[in-house]
């Protein structure tokens, strides 16, 4: 009987044990197929990541960053810091990337001048010269302004005026120069010191593939896309056609490649000497890391010898040790044939007397500054062969001088006074802002910016920028 009452339990649990089983093998199979597919989802995705990355291999940029580009972190918040920085980007070949022309002012400290108003009047100079004005550009811009540390506060001043700001340390710091001589005198040289040596961090904005550094009190009259155009055409065995461009020397040999623009202040030698300083107001150049770098050793070697200047043959004038010094000597004397000096009287134009005695009745005396025969007087150009203009003998637009003599040391600084104040006017009245302000000081010349004679006089940009006025 115990047998017989056992079987069907026997039974039951046979067929549990038999359904379990079933069971398990298809929660198994069930599990295979979906860890299969999971692993092919998985393998599909890593195959997709590998293709995509392997796409943008191709045209990669890298980052390349130096101690210099971290000093902000000293003086604003995190979240501030990145949109300080200027990344220097190369593609895999080490060549510049971009299409767009780097525009870029530095800022060594915070002086007297209304640096807001030259900075805001340049860039609208800059707008109106490039693609996106009515004079027939065809370059995009960027603005930048590169300060030292010192001038961190009025460098902030410019960002509402859409510079992209740049802060960067002395270009080598004066301990560390080599050279007695120039470690122990550099920081009295020319107008800034060592700290006037920020310009040369322009050649740092590979992002572009030309770069123009202007001073703050500077103004653009004309594109300069001939420049842009041949400082981005490809190197040939053929010369390049530059007849149209405005050259100092348009006899000399043309460069394959040309790695720089500049003019040069022949007020600062007598007309014999050899080696003539650059204009610092003003330089077109092809940034590169490798110039950069070359420039910053030649400094920390420190190699300017007393009463001879850069390597012995450098010279002596006003800021030989700095950017004036350096330039010349590195295009000149280091690596001849890469630069090209450009008509003072087009580009960076001064209004400069071209002889080295006064001028009488209008007519230069003495000798050629460049040490020809005959020289022009580039106060007799038309202003509307102007390209750029630099206000040093003309004196600064804001400081309300009238400078309405009939006589040839004002005429054009009267006609490039009168331009600077009607591009601010352009550009007041493209933020909605009435175009003539309410100065009754020559109103008409000055646009009414001006209540009186001289700077306080002078009547500055109201903030908001970019606003109608309240």
């Amino acid at each position: 009987m115990r047998s017989t009452s056992t079987t069907p339990s026997l039974l039951t649990n046979n067929r549990r044990r038999k359904r379990g089983g079933s069971d398990n093998r298809l929660i198994s199979i069930q599990s295979l197929v979906l860890y299969g597919l999971v692993a092919i989802l998985v393998l599909y995705t890593m195959g997709f990541w590998i293709i995509v990355r392997k796409e943008k291999g191709e045209n990669r940029t890298e980052v390349v960053r130096d101690e210099y580009d971290h000093v902000a972190a000293n003086h604003l918040g995190a979240d501030e810091q990145e949109r300080e920085r200027a990344p220097i980007r190369v593609d895999h070949d080490g060549k510049p990337v971009g299409v767009t022309i780097g525009w870029a002012v530095t800022i060594t400290g915070c002086g007297s001048d209304p640096i807001t108003e030259g900075a805001a009047v340049l860039k609208h100079s800059i707008h109106l010269t490039s693609i996106h004005g009515n004079m027939g550009g065809r370059y995009d811009y960027k603005m930048y302004a590169i300060y030292h540390p010192e001038g961190i506060k009025c460098a902030k001043t410019l960002e509402d005026l859409g510079f992209t700001l740049v802060e960067r340390e002395t270009f080598v710091k004066v301990e560390d120069i080599k050279g007695e001589f120039l470690r122990s005198k550099i920081h009295a040289n020319g107008c800034c010191g060592e700290r006037e040596l920020v310009k040369l961090e322009a050649y740092t904005l590979t992002d572009h593939p030309v770069v123009v550094h202007m001073d703050l009190d500077t103004v653009v009259l004309n594109p300069m896309d001939e420049l842009f155009d041949w400082m981005t055409a490809q190197p040939s065995d053929t010369p390049y056609d530059a007849s149209g461009i405005a050259l100092q020397w348009p006899d000399k040999e043309i460069p394959k490649k040309v790695n720089a623009f500049f003019t040069r202040d022949y007020n600062m030698v007598p007309p014999t000497r050899e080696v003539k300083p650059v204009q610092g107001g003003f330089l077109v150049l092809r940034p590169d890391m490798a110039v950069y770098n070359e420039l910053r050793e030649i400094v920390r070697e420190g190699n300017f010898q007393e009463g001879k200047g850069w390597g012995g043959v450098g010279g002596l004038f006003y800021g030989a040790m700095t950017f004036q010094g350096i330039i010349p000597y590195y295009y000149d004397i280091l690596h001849p044939g890469e630069a090209v000096e450009l008509s003072r009287c087009v580009y960076n134009q001064m209004a400069d007397n071209p002889k080295d005695k006064k001028t009488v009745d209008d007519v230069p005396q003495g000798r050629c500054r460049t040490n020809e025969e005959e020289c022009e007087d580039c106060r007799n150009r038309s202003i509307e062969e102007i390209a750029t203009a630099h206000f040093t003998l003309c004196q600064k637009p804001w400081l309300c001088l009238p400078q309405d003599h009939d006589i040839i040391q004002q005429r054009l600084c009267r006609k490039l006074h009168h331009e600077w104040h009607r591009i601010r006017a352009d550009l007041e009245e493209s933020w909605g802002r009435s175009k003539m302000g309410s100065g009754p000081f020559h109103q008409d010349h000055f646009f009414g910016h001006c209540n009186r004679y001289g700077q306080s006089g002078y009547i500055p940009i109201e903030e908001p920028y970019g606003m109608a006025s309240k």
